[in-house]
């Protein structure tokens, strides 16, 4: 049988993804010295929900190599502004603090998994 994990007071296991604000977003975007995908989202978007499962995918198998961040644009409109983000979903991938490239609509795990091993290497 497979070993299961005791989380204290029935939290739920830590996410692989970090939840970023207007606040945040510099710190832990522009600021970070490793590559970061952001995934601009809204909850009342389906093609958002399409594509969460993949970003949760993406975080876990990059974990320590990239950082990966989600972003709701309904609740934090003034990053996504500064983007001039104008559809959800909208990928951007970030490297040095500069914005490198841009994907709107819901992509491919292959195709991201391609953009992050071109920052990597």
């Amino acid at each position: 049988m497979g070993k299961t994990t005791a989380f204290p007071l029935g939290d739920l296991p830590p996410m692989a993804e970090i939840q970023l604000t207007d606040d945040s977003f510099d710190k832990e975007v522009l600021e970070s010295a490793q590559p970061v995908l952001v995934d601009f989202w809204a909850p009342w978007c389906g093609p958002c929900r399409m594509l969460t499962p993949i970003i949760e995918e993406i975080a876990k198998e990059y974990a320590g190599k990239v950082k990966v961040g989600k972003l709701n644009t309904d609740e934090h409109p003034n990053a996504p502004g500064r983007f001039r983000i104008s559809a959800i979903p909208t990928i951007l991938f970030f490297k040095g603090g500069k914005m490198v490239e841009q994907r709107v609509g819901v992509q491919s795990k292959a195709d991201i998994k391609k953009l992050l091993d071109g920052l990597l290497a």
